[in-house]
């Protein structure tokens, strides 16, 4: 697997960056043996006393795990989000026993990049209203899967939602994260056109 290590207003020792290749790789091995790819980004915030630590880890294809944390020491700042990292791992791996080879199989398609913005105001120079420009910023692939695989997917990838093709019958289908802890999950149903 290879690992990235930046700093961002820090300059990352040649020691703390052999220790984090170093845990990255076994913490991630000691699941998954084919993992693509790991980033890792340490910078400082809070007027320079605490130092984050942000570790994305690219495990197969469509599947990332975000780990983040952020203390006063870089040592420290790392091994909690490593921590954050291993425990999502475990969670993959328990889900999907022995599955890896499916995992890397699943279908899917890519959504367009694209730009929706408001009309400019009277000048051409702005947005109407002051309303802000929607962007989709990358393609993405809609994977196609099943309701408990999907949310399996935004659990492991921390996400507050997914949009994915429902095995069952191939529609576009939502799953997200409710404020109050519980997945929602939306299923639309094309409506028939009915005469007037």
């Amino acid at each position: 697997m290879e690992v990235t290590v930046t700093g961002k207003q820090l300059d990352v020792g040649d020691a703390l960056k052999q220790h984090i290749e170093t845990r990255l790789t076994d913490a991630v091995e000691k699941y998954f043996d084919q993992a693509i790819d790991a980033t890792v980004g340490l910078s400082k915030e809070g007027g320079g006393k605490q130092f984050r630590t942000d570790i994305v880890v690219h495990i197969a294809r469509n599947m990332k795990m975000h780990g983040r944390a952020a203390t006063e020491d870089p040592y420290a700042s790392f091994e909690s989000a490593l921590e954050r990292i291993a425990k999502q791992l475990r969670r993959y791996k328990r889900r999907l026993g022995d599955h890896r080879k499916n995992a890397t199989d699943v279908a899917s398609f890519e959504a367009q990049k694209y730009v929706i913005e408001n009309n400019p105001d009277e000048d051409g120079t702005g947005n109407a209203n002051d309303q802000p420009i929607i962007i989709a910023e990358m393609s993405t692939a809609i994977l196609n899967l099943t309701v408990s695989e999907a949310v399996m997917h935004m659990d492991v990838q921390n996400s507050s939602a997914l949009v994915f093709q429902n095995k069952a019958h191939g529609g576009i289908n939502v799953v997200y994260r409710r404020e109050d802890g519980n997945i929602g999950w939306v299923d639309p149903t094309p409506t028939a056109n009915t005469p007037s």
